[in-house]
């Protein structure tokens, strides 16, 4: 699977503005379940051959889906940037979903989640036989759920224009929706049968963490739950600054 980190080129989401009101346990032991698995392996990636035998053993490979390769695909990652950018969403929207769920539910969901997007990819390449790694479909479940139970969240989004870097805070509709139809557009542009990032697996992520958050939605109400809360998560926000930053430009030497 791809990086969901980098899928929306110059603006990466780094915080949101709603700390949890309990410890998240089982985000916090996804995110080490993650960085571990990725550090036993790591030395292998030098080797394409050694990579290629290990991701075949353990990757979901379409036209050989299994559940055990549903489950150990996503543990797995490509390379240093690609666990990154899929950790830091994780962190970011993780822990909120686990304050309303309960960190059991939580782990149920985000599981099933991961296996949802899987599925999603497999149906949409049945005889590829090119491995998926990642937890970006995992993640894409947490971010669906996210902008479900919380829509007006805010989001702080860095947005680099040239030499300007901006903090930008958008509505977690907005930042989660472009990023959901941009996997979209991406995934049907994309050809069949070729490597890179498997965004049929983010968008089917991301619509079973909809359907999957749905039951919890209902039980707190529906939109009487939006209009309680005003689309944020029932508690205070953290109070953070926009930072607005430029680069310089170096002048000629004579």
């Amino acid at each position: 699977m791809g990086d969901s980190g980098h899928s929306l080129r110059e603006m990466f989401p780094i915080r949101d503005h709603n700390p949890s009101q309990r410890t998240p346990f089982v985000t916090y032991l996804l995110i080490a379940a993650n960085v571990s698995i990725f550090i036993s392996y790591a030395p292998l990636l030098a080797d394409p051959r050694a990579t290629l035998v290990f991701f075949d053993r353990w990757a979901l490979i379409p036209a050989d889906a299994s559940a055990p390769r549903l489950l150990t695909s996503m543990f797995l990652h490509g390379g240093l940037m690609h666990l990154g950018g899929n950790m830091l969403f994780l962190w970011i929207f993780g822990d909120n979903l686990e304050d309303e769920m309960g960190h059991l539910r939580y782990l149920l969901f985000y599981l099933a989640g991961g296996i949802g997007a899987g599925l999603a990819q497999v149906v949409s390449e049945p005889a590829s036989q090119i491995p998926m790694v990642g937890a970006s479909g995992a993640i894409a479940a947490v971010m669906g759920a996210y902008v479900l139970m919380f829509p007006r969240a805010r989001v702080d989004v860095l947005v680099i224009l040239v030499f300007i870097f901006r903090i930008v805070p958008v509505p977690a509709w907005l930042m989660l929706g472009l990023w959901f139809a941009l996997q979209l557009a991406a995934g049907t542009a994309s050809p069949p049968g070729v490597g890179g990032v498997a965004y049929w697996a983010h968008a089917g992520g991301f619509v079973a963490g909809v359907v999957l958050a749905l039951p919890l939605w209902l039980r707190r109400g529906g939109p009487a739950y939006w209009a309680r809360t005003h689309g944020h998560p029932p508690h205070p926000e953290a109070p953070y600054r926009m930072v607005r930053t430029s680069v310089p430009r170096t002048g000629r030497r004579r």
